[in-house]
């Protein structure tokens, strides 16, 4: 059977050849099977048919036949080309049984028989089975006009034109010669000259037509030359690729001019170096396009007979894509020429982002240039806490500062270069990672960050070494950053918590600044208040730090920490004449480095507002306990003051009434003001401290969370700025307490006077008694003294008792007046929270007057 099909295989190939052996020569003996010419044909044609070549084209008829047109009509055969056109219109709508499937292949076949014939020249022995256009047209059943033709007259070609006996003049000839001459006179200058020029003018080079003009700010054609207006047009449209190379060119060669300038730095010069690698690129298509204008060769990969010649039309399909590059590189010189470092690189993304894959891959190549210095200064910063930015192009600002004041001071971001595919929030991040390096290495002298550095590399997928980190990296950027941070921030809070103790610090200040340490603070103030008491200027600070350090000893506090106790001292306070040691002595803790980055100047003066305050909180609370001492009832109940007369007595027991009442609120006041601040203030502010300590994920946290603890016990403890009304109305109330100190120890003093000269006139008039009795005789001048001087006594004891009633009743009006308008605030205190005090307060005024009534 295979033998059977491959024999009609074998017969039908040899009657497709006599067929077109006949369409091409009818007459000739050729046809002959035997004849040497039918052989060679059968020859050639088993071997077309038996290669097994496959096409490099993709299997399109349309694109096929569009092909041998435009082979037809580049070699001058343009009426051929319309016939075919005609034919090939023909032969593909032919559809049904007997018409063929695989069009596009035969036609493909045809065009490379009709290529292998071109090669073999005129050699009359090679064999051709290509019919002519007549053959061609029979087949495809325009028989009639085959027919038309060949009775009319001879058929032939001359120079492309068909001649036909029909048409004797051959006026189409005519037409054509016409149209060419005409073309001629139209064009002074050929077009192969016009390619000439603009490809110099691409290059930024005059032509000889085609020059740059300073007015129009282009390359133009001049008006002096004569060519048709869609030539001129034509060669103005590609001359713009010119002007735009002049304008990037330049802008490359003025940066490089400038450079080492600080307006240029390293982004502008990869900047450059991109731009000139793309330059580079568009030489070479120039370098190609030129010689091709001096010594046509085919440009593209085609028979050397098809004329594939460089002219404008053909010139402008080759600048299409290097003409939008340009235009982008154009557009980014304008916007980058007064921007520098991140900014450009900003700029340069913002460009990037567009849907044309062309523009998207040509902006992707340029950022990776020119955004390699900016992630270097990344890469090197965030492992490594190095600032390598020369030209101040980095995003992140360093400067000198204190080691105390490196955190807060030392590094700080520069908004305007920070470019836009980095985030703000990952820019912090940056920003701490860094700072937290060198904060170990300059104020805590640690070369631990090193490790966590490393580890974080490891962890993010990437290396240390330079050149790790790129352009369009940005998810491994934000892992690399985030382990980082996340591995030195920790370690850096070990070192403040284990190796500096951070919190065994803050609650050493709370003990000794904010007074938490009872018994310590009892004998202190117990032993320094004679001290105090005297002028200023005549107090020795070494005497002060002499009771301080007895103090220690005395109290609990002599099992701290002895390194944590040497940073205890005393501060006495610029002082003017009249001021006395209670208004200048105070507390100070020295922090040290690397603490002083958070009790810093600033925060330790908030400490030593505190400070004053809790200390005239416990003078007072001192002074009212002293004023207690002398109201002791077994102080002014002696047999000797029992025996004053009734006018004396009453008086006295009427102003100790008042002097205690007033006592008892005051006392009153003062304790649960003091339980507010001690209790409601300093221990919760503390409490949640301590909590935000134990969940402080780096140093920032820390010192927001000591920040809010400062703030909490200001604010509550009325010392704020919005609470600068109350705080006045407080310390008056304090003040008006140790007046009333002051009054209480003149009225104790003033009894006890009177109780030392009523015991003496007792004992005069005993005298007088007994004398009496020995001489009977009358009144003595002993007798009439002692008399005398008891009436005195009365008198001078009911005058002093009622100037001391007058001042009680004086200070209790002030001191009502004062509490009321003290409480009448503390509901318009919105910012703090202060229901507490209120209620202990009205709870307090409310039990003291109703212990008043009940008296």
């Amino acid at each position: 059977m295979e033998e059977e099909d491959q024999q009609k295989l074998t017969d039908l190939v040899k009657e497709l050849i006599l067929r077109l052996l006949s369409c091409k020569s009818p007459n000739s003996a050729s046809q002959s099977p035997s004849s040497p010419h039918f052989q060679a044909s059968l020859r050639y044609a088993v071997r077309i048919l038996s290669s097994r070549l496959t096409p490099s084209v993709a299997p399109d008829a349309a694109a096929v036949a569009e092909s041998i047109k435009r082979h037809l009509a580049i070699h001058g055969k343009s009426s051929q080309a319309l016939t075919f056109a005609d034919l090939y219109s023909k032969f593909n709508s032919k559809t049904g049984p007997g018409s063929i499937n695989n069009k596009w292949a035969v036609l493909y076949l045809l065009k490379i028989i009709s290529e292998d014939r071109s090669l073999a020249g005129n050699d009359p022995n090679y064999p051709s089975l290509l019919p002519n256009i007549e053959c061609f047209e029979a087949e495809s059943g325009d028989k009639s006009r085959v027919s038309r033709e060949r009775e009319g007259g001879r058929v032939g070609w001359d120079k492309g034109v068909l001649l036909v006996s029909k048409d004797p003049e051959n006026l189409r000839q005519l037409a054509f010669k016409e149209y060419a001459d005409l073309v001629k006179e139209e064009n002074e200058v050929s077009e192969e000259l016009l390619v000439r020029d603009v490809l110099y003018a691409c290059q930024g080079i005059d032509g000889k037509y085609v020059k740059y003009g300073s007015i129009v700010d282009g390359y133009i054609l001049s008006d002096l030359v004569k060519v048709p207006r869609a030539t001129r047009t034509m060669v103005r449209k590609l001359c713009e690729l010119g002007w735009l190379f002049r304008k990037v060119k330049g802008y490359i060669s003025d940066s490089m001019d400038r450079f080492p300038g600080e307006d240029v730095g390293t982004v502008g010069q990869a900047f450059c170096a991109a731009l000139q690698d793309e330059l580079s690129e568009y030489y070479k298509l120039l370098a190609v396009l030129e010689s091709q204008s001096m010594n046509p060769i085919p440009l593209v990969s085609e028979s050397a007979s098809s004329g594939n010649y460089l002219t404008l039309r053909r010139l402008s399909v080759w600048l299409a894509e290097p003409l939008v590059k340009m235009r982008l590189m154009a557009v980014l010189v304008d916007k980058c020429r007064v921007l520098r470092g991140g900014a450009m690189a900003g700029a340069i993304h913002l460009q990037a982002q567009h849907g044309d894959l062309l523009v998207s891959e040509f902006m992707k190549r340029l950022l990776t240039r020119v955004c390699s210095p900016l992630f270097e200064m990344v890469r090197s910063w965030v492992l490594e806490g190095e600032l390598e930015d020369i030209f101040s192009e980095f995003f992140i600002v360093g400067q000198q500062v204190k080691a105390e004041s490196l955190w807060r001071e030392g590094y700080r971001l520069h908004s305007g270069m920070l470019p836009a595919f980095i985030s703000n929030s990952l820019a912090q991040r940056i920003l701490r990672t860094g700072k937290s390096i060198n904060f170990l290495r300059v104020c805590c002298d640690d070369r631990g960050w090193a490790e966590s550095a490393m580890e974080a590399a490891s962890a993010a997928g990437t290396t240390t070494r330079r050149g790790s980190l790129g352009y369009g990296e940005t998810g491994a950027l934000e892992s690399l950053i985030n382990e980082a941070a996340k591995r030195i921030d920790r370690h850096l809070l070990d070192v403040m918590y284990n190796r500096y103790k951070f919190k065994e610090h803050c609650l050493a200040i709370k003990r000794y600044l904010l007074l938490g340490q009872g018994d310590f603070v009892q004998y202190l103030m117990d032993i320094i208040w004679p001290e105090l008491s005297e002028p200023a200027n005549t107090i020795s600070s070494f005497k002060l730090a002499g009771l301080l350090e007895s103090a220690i000893r005395s109290s609990n506090a002599q099992y701290d920490d002895p390194e944590i106790l040497d940073r205890l001292r005393v501060k006495m306070m610029p002082h003017s004449a009249g001021d006395r040691g209670w208004d200048v002595f105070s507390l100070e803790y020295d922090p040290r480095v690397p603490l002083d980055t958070i009790f810093t100047e600033s925060v330790m003066v908030k400490y030593l507002r505190i400070f004053n305050f809790l200390w005239k909180l416990r003078r007072v609370e001192h002074a009212l306990i002293g004023a207690w001492k002398a109201m002791k009832p077994n102080s002014i109940t002696s047999q000797a003051f029992l025996k004053l007369q009734r006018a004396a007595k009453m008086p006295l027991l009427l102003t100790l009434r008042k002097c205690q009442v007033l006592w008892n609120e005051m006392n009153h006041f003062l304790t649960n003001l003091q339980d507010y601040i001690m209790f409601e203030v300093l221990e919760v502010s503390w409490l949640n401290f301590s909590h935000e300590m134990e969940v402080a994920k780096d140093l920032d946290d820390l010192l927001m969370a000591h920040e809010k603890y400062l703030n909490s016990i200001l604010e509550k403890s009325l010392l704020g700025e919005r609470s600068r009304a109350l705080h006045k109305s407080l310390f008056i109330l304090f003040d008006l307490i140790l007046r009333f100190r002051s009054h209480a120890d003149r009225l104790y003093e003033g009894i006890n006077e009177l109780q030392t000269r009523s015991g003496k006139s007792s004992l005069a008039s005993r005298d007088n008694k007994k004398s009496g009795q020995q001489r009977n005789e009358g009144p003595s001048k002993t007798s009439s003294w002692a008399s005398d001087g008891r009436k005195a006594l009365t008198q001078r004891a009911g005058e002093f008792l009622r100037n001391m009633q007058n001042d009680l009743d004086s200070l209790a009006k002030e001191y009502t007046t004062l509490l009321e308008g003290f409480l009448s605030q503390l509901p318009v205190q919105q910012h703090v929270d202060l229901k507490f005090l209120m209620f202990r307060l009205d709870f307090t005024e409310f039990y003291s007057r109703l212990g008043v009534n009940k008296c």
